[in-house]
Formats: C-alpha cells, sequence, structure tokens
C-alpha cells in the first residue's frame, strides 16, 4: 500500500507537468495512479503550485466521477444511474447489487474486495442496464450476471 504523502511527495509528483497547459487533471490523474485516491493533503500542494486556490482544485476533484477522495476497493463497480439504464431496470439492478454487497453509494465493502460509485453514462443506453467492473464494459446485466459479475472479482 502506498505510503501517506508528504508536500515534497506531491510536489515531485507535479513537477513533470508544470510545463503542460492546462496541467491540473494529468496532475490530478498522476496522484491518484499513485496513491489510488486524491489525498486531502495533496489539494493546497497541488493548488499552491499551479497559482489556485484549494477550493479551485476541490471543485475539479469533486466534479469528475473518475476522481475519489478516498481509497477505493481492490475492484471498483460502476453502475449506470442514467435514465435510459433505470428505464430498462437499473434502478432495480442497483438496488440488488448494493444490497448483496451490503454498502451505500461510494461505499467499499467491509474486506475491501469492491467499492460501488454511480455514474451518469456508460455510452451502451441501447444495452442497458449497464455496469463497469475496474475497466471492462458490460451490458444488459440481470440480477444473476450480476452475481456472476460479484463472483468473479470474489465478493
Amino acid at each position: 500500500m502506498p505510503h501517506a504523502p508528504d508536500s515534497s511527495d506531491i510536489r515531485a509528483l507535479v513537477a513533470p507537468f508544470m510545463a503542460l497547459e492546462g496541467p491540473l487533471l494529468p496532475i490530478l490523474h498522476a496522484v491518484q495512479a499513485e496513491y489510488g485516491h486524491i489525498p486531502a493533503s495533496a489539494l493546497p500542494v497541488i493548488a499552491d503550485a499551479l497559482n489556485l486556490t484549494a477550493a479551485e482544485v476541490h471543485g475539479v476533484v469533486s466534479f469528475y466521477h473518475d476522481f475519489r477522495t478516498a481509497p477505493a476497493g481492490r475492484h471498483v463497480l460502476r453502475i449506470c444511474r442514467a435514465e435510459a439504464c433505470q428505464a430498462v431496470g437499473g434502478t432495480a439492478l442497483s438496488a440488488h447489487l448494493l444490497a448483496r454487497l451490503g454498502v451505500d453509494w461510494h461505499g467499499t465493502t467491509a474486506d475491501g474486495s469492491v467499492t460501488v460509485e454511480p455514474v451518469y453514462c456508460l455510452g451502451l443506453c441501447a444495452c442497458g442496464p449497464a455496469v463497469m467492473v475496474d475497466d471492462r464494459v458490460i451490458g444488459r446485466v440481470d440480477e444473476t450476471r450480476a452475481d456472476a459479475m460479484l463472483a468473479e472479482v470474489g465478493a
């Protein structure tokens, strides 16, 4: 597990991106890749390096669903919450998966195996309900298929 960053760790991650135009997103991706999330202690360091406020950096982190402010489980399950998926059973699927895992949105199972996150379109509108397990997008997910997916990842 990566160690908690101090300001010199964050400055070292930021430095290679300073020559880019619009470096904030690449910096945030690098920090998350290094630590598995974007620690709160990184925000003021990034803000200082880019001459932004910590609130501006936090606004970007909180706007994009791919950024997380707490460590995730070994697998990330994203469930589409868009209208097209809801219209074909996405709400019931979400309820089933959350109950089966014993977590709420943004929660991580007690064993650390799965974190569940809502997303608002995975681009499979014609094949809903859709979910994404880590980097794999899956369409036409019903409860049986969902249970098989969870068994695959050890949940």
